[in-house]
C-alpha cells in the first residue's frame, strides 16, 4: 500500500546526487510507490497544535543535472503523514533542534526518521562519548590551559568545534607547530560551545572507515583516504572513496553501539572509526549509502525502508 511520506530535507536543487544519501531514500521511496512530499525546515510551522509543512510533491530522476520534478504546492498537516524523514544537514543548532521539538508533536502516529528525540540527544560528537573507552584521548573544554596541557601531554592533536559538521574548522597540530594558541582564540570567538581536542591517530593516513548501522546492525561500509595534502578524509575536501573490509575490531565497535542506536529508533546511523578507534556517531544526517552501493555493497536505503514499513505496519 502507497505510504504518505515527507521528507524535511536541504534544497532539493542544490544536493549533489551522486552521493547524497537524502537522494539515495528518495529514489527508493518512489520505486516503491510511496507518495512525496518535500519541504525545507524553514516551511514548517505550528499552528493552532498543527504541525504544518509548505511544500510540493516530488518525483526524481537519476540524473545529474536534471533529477527532480515540483508539483502542487501545498500546504500539509504533517500529522496525516505516515512518516517524516528528518534528513537537512547540520549545523546542528537551535534552528535544528527546535525542528526536532516539533516533530515530536506528530508521534508516535507518524513515523519519524530518526527519531526527534534521539536526535536531538545524540549530536554527534556528544553522543560519542558515551564509549570513551573506544576513543582516542579526547577533551572537551574551553579553557585554554586546559588545551595546551593536554598538547603538552599528547604532543600531536585535532582541534575542532564541538558542533561543527564536514570537516569544516577540522585542524591538526602537530609537533612543532606554533598556531594554537591562535587557534584557540580564533575557536574561542567563533564558537560559544566548548571545543573537541583529541590525539592524533596517524592512522587517518590509511582511511576513516564510516561504517552504516540500520536499525542497530551493519549494513555496509566505505574507507574515505584522505588527499595527501589534507587531515580530513570528508569526500567533499578531497578525500577518497574505497571498499574496505570490517576488521574484528570494528565488529566489537558495532557490537557496543548497536542495540544502543536500535533502542533510541535511532534507525540510520553512520559511525567513523579511524585505526583502533571510534571517532563519530552520526545520526542528524549521515552519508554514505551510494558510495557503499558504488563499490559492490548492499542497498542500504531499501533495507532502511524495510525497517521503516514494518514500524508503520506494527503502529
Amino acid at each position: 500500500m502507497a505510504l504518505k511520506v515527507a521528507f524535511q530535507m536541504d534544497p532539493i536543487e542544490r544536493i549533489d546526487i551522486r552521493g547524497d544519501s537524502t537522494f539515495a531514500l528518495l529514489l527508493e521511496t518512489q520505486e516503491r510507490g510511496h507518495d512525496v512530499f518535500y519541504y525545507t525546515p524553514d516551511k514548517l510551522s505550528l499552528r493552532d497544535g498543527k504541525l504544518i509543512a509548505e511544500g510540493h510533491s516530488l518525483t526524481v530522476e537519476d540524473r545529474p543535472g536534471d533529477h527532480y520534478r515540483l508539483a502542487y504546492a501545498r500546504a500539509v498537516d504533517l500529522a496525516e503523514f505516515d512518516v517524516v524523514h528528518l534528513r537537512q544537514d547540520p549545523p546542528f543548532d537551535m534552528a535544528y533542534i527546535t525542528t526536532t521539538h516539533l516533530l515530536e508533536r506528530i508521534q508516535p502516529k507518524t513515523v519519524v526518521v530518526n527519531d526527534p528525540a534521539s536526535v536531538r540527544n545524540a549530536p554527534e560528537k556528544v553522543f560519542v562519548l558515551d564509549f570513551l573507552d573506544l576513543m582516542p584521548p579526547t577533551l572537551i573544554t574551553r579553557d585554554p590551559g586546559a588545551i595546551r596541557a593536554f598538547r603538552e601531554e599528547y604532543k600531536d592533536i585535532v582541534i575542532k568545534p564541538l558542533y561543527g559538521n564536514g570537516g569544516a574548522a577540522v585542524f591538526r597540530i602537530a609537533p612543532g607547530d606554533t598556531n594554537l594558541n591562535s587557534l584557540i582564540e580564533l575557536l574561542g570567538v567563533t564558537f560559544r560551545e566548548p571545543i573537541m581536542v583529541q590525539r592524533y591517530v596517524p592512522q587517518v593516513r590509511e582511511g576513516d572507515k564510516r561504517i552504516i548501522l540500520v536499525d542497530g546492525e551493519v549494513a555496509g561500509a566505505i574507507n574515505r583516504v584522505p588527499a595527501p595534502d589534507e587531515t580530513r578524509s570528508n569526500l567533499h575536501v578531497g578525500g577518497t572513496a574505497q571498499a574496505v573490509t570490517l576488521t574484528k575490531r570494528d565488529k566489537e565497535i558495532c557490537a557496543r553501539l548497536g542495540p544502543r542506536l536500535k533502542a533510541r529508533g535511532l534507525i540510520f546511523a553512520g559511525i567513523d572509526v579511524i585505526g583502533d578507534y571510534l571517532t563519530k556517531i552520526n545520526v542528524t544526517s549521515p552519508t554514505g549509502i551510494r558510495q557503499v552501493r558504488e563499490f559492490g555493497g548492499p542497498d542500504i536505503a531499501a533495507m532502511i525502508w524495510d525497517v521503516v514499513e514494518k514500524k508503520v505496519a506494527a503502529r
